[in-house]
């Protein structure tokens, strides 16, 4: 089924409809992301079928981020110059409605090359994702990310290997 991500557009997205398996995703959604874009938190990209343009399949949220190099996995951290705090991109949520399994790699592909294509205009180190639950972890250790361990549910990916996921060159 072909899907496309834009971002989200309330009067035109039928936030109302989604549901997530995490409670905290769904009512995000619903009652929270369009405040944040508004107040310029947080920009939330929904994924949407083409035959279906109202109804959102998934969704993710970015935002400018830093963090400190202590922060970043030891072998990122020694390429890197030691300033005190280090741009970073967040993606907050990310989240697929429950009628739509399998697309959870789809948005998060599309989350990734976005924040890769963005570091031309605004630098990134990394792509950092929070883990709100167990298999928030598993699904970021599956796709590579990386786990420091200073903060237990943060997870990072650099942009050097997102660079290589097939980010369009410049």
């Amino acid at each position: 089924m072909p899907y496309r991500v834009e971002l989200l557009d309330p009067a035109r997205h039928d936030r109302a409809g989604f549901r997530s398996t995490v409670p905290a995703l769904t009512s995000y959604l619903q009652q929270y992301a369009r405040k944040d874009a508004e107040r310029h938190l947080a920009a939330t990209f929904v994924m949407v079928e083409e035959s279906a343009p109202a109804r959102i399949v998934g969704y993710y949220t970015l935002s400018n981020f830093t963090v400190e190099l202590a922060e970043l996995p030891a072998e990122q951290a020694q390429r890197l110059p030691r300033y005190p705090l280090l741009p970073a991109t967040l993606m907050g949520r990310l989240a697929r409605d429950v009628g739509c399994p399998g697309t959870g790699k789809l948005l998060l592909m599309d989350a990734l090359l976005r924040a890769y294509t963005q570091t031309r205009a605004s630098g990134s180190v990394a792509v950092v994702g929070e883990a709100k639950d167990e298999a928030a972890r598993a699904f970021y250790s599956k796709y590579g990310f990386l786990q420091p361990g200073i903060e237990p549910d943060r997870f990072f990916l650099p942009m050097g290997v997102i660079g290589k996921l097939g980010a369009p060159s410049s």
